[in-house]
């Protein structure tokens, strides 16, 4: 039975910039029909606290909306632990790394409509993802950008008993402007400990004739395997699509969509020409249902390639898992100026 019609012994805790400590009863005592500190000022260069809380516990949903681009850098700390184990530009994190562009390819704000991540119309970021912690969680957010930005959020949770073999959930950021041609695109490797992958959101943008860009095959290296275990056919096949997400058959367009664990569903770029759009493209998959269980290492690689061979378009992504304490460092971020996405 789902835990949202038990009576169990958990008391719920929000933290929000009405209220900053998220304690009970620490929230505006301004009255009806009142805004006192509706949103944080995070000014340039410098890093904010948004939860600090003694566990055990769990966080079910954060949302963020205002200033959510890459120049935001969220950090999430679990037990004291001395670096972060999630570490990702705050659009990147929710599947929206192209955050210069607000409009898609027929004019509207693009939807990303999953059980895990919900991108809303005007970009309001929301994430369900389960994150347990025993004895402390920390979430920070740093302007890396030039000027003062305002951020609304709340985050919400409960405090209550945590089984002892709960996993950490961990997030980490990496992109390739262009891939190097030829070769392999990591999603994601060094990861230590024991644990499961859930999934990855994956920004694409083309370079030079599109060639069926979704050629590429996904990879997955579980522990010491020499070669992967798990090994996927195309690009689109991995986001749940097929035949270049529509573009090769019938209608001859690349077409969007938004499922409870894969999708594709934003396109940047108006040029509909047959494979040669210079465009960008939005993805995500989940692995919810189907959970990629490793015992103490996993690697996953994403090819770049079209009909005609490898390519060097520009692949940013997010990666996202949860494993046993201690974690190894996550791969440093690159700069603010390189993660500009236009």
């Amino acid at each position: 039975m789902n835990n949202y019609c038990m009576i169990q012994n958990s008391k719920t805790f929000a933290f929000s910039a009405e209220n900053p400590t998220g304690v009970r009863a620490g929230g505006s005592q301004g009255g009806d029909c009142t805004k006192l500190r509706p949103t944080v000022t995070i000014p340039a260069g410098e890093t904010v606290t948004l939860v600090d809380a003694a566990g055990p516990g769990v966080i079910q949903h954060m949302w963020f909306t205002g200033y959510v681009g890459h120049h935001f850098i969220i950090r999430m700390y679990w037990d004291d632990q001395e670096y972060p184990s999630v570490e990702a530009p705050l659009s990147a994190f929710f599947g929206c790394a192209y955050d210069e562009n607000f409009v898609d390819r027929d004019g509207k704000y693009p939807v990303l409509n999953s059980a895990m991540m919900l991108v809303a119309p005007g970009r309001g970021y929301n994430s369900y993802f389960e994150m347990p912690f025993h004895k402390r969680a920390r979430i920070t957010m740093e302007n890396r950008g030039d000027k003062d930005e305002n951020l609304y959020y709340i985050i919400t949770g409960a405090y209550q008993e945590i089984p002892a073999e709960a996993g950490y959930f961990h997030a980490t950021y990496r992109q390739e402007h262009p891939v190097q041609k030829g070769r392999t695109y990591t999603i994601v490797d060094g990861i230590e400990g024991r644990g499961q992958f859930v999934g990855v959101t994956l920004a694409t943008g083309m370079n030079g004739n599109n060639t069926c860009w979704v050629e590429g095959e996904a990879r997955m290296y579980l522990d010491d395997d020499p070669y992967p275990s798990i090994h996927y056919t195309g690009t689109e096949d991995y986001f749940g699509g097929s035949y270049g997400f529509g573009n090769d058959i019938i209608i001859k367009s690349y077409q969007t969509f938004s499922g409870l664990y894969t999708g594709m569903y934003a396109i940047y770029g108006d040029n509909r020409e047959f494979y040669n759009g210079q465009q960008r493209f939005l993805l995500y998959h989940f692995h919810i249902a189907d959970p990629i269980r490793f015992e103490n290492k996993f690697r996953m690689t994403l090819d770049n390639m079209g009909w005609t061979g490898p390519r060097y378009d520009d692949y940013t992504s997010v990666a996202y898992w949860y494993q046993t304490l201690p974690s190894a460092p996550l791969m440093p971020l690159p700069t603010d100026a390189e993660m500009c996405m236009r």
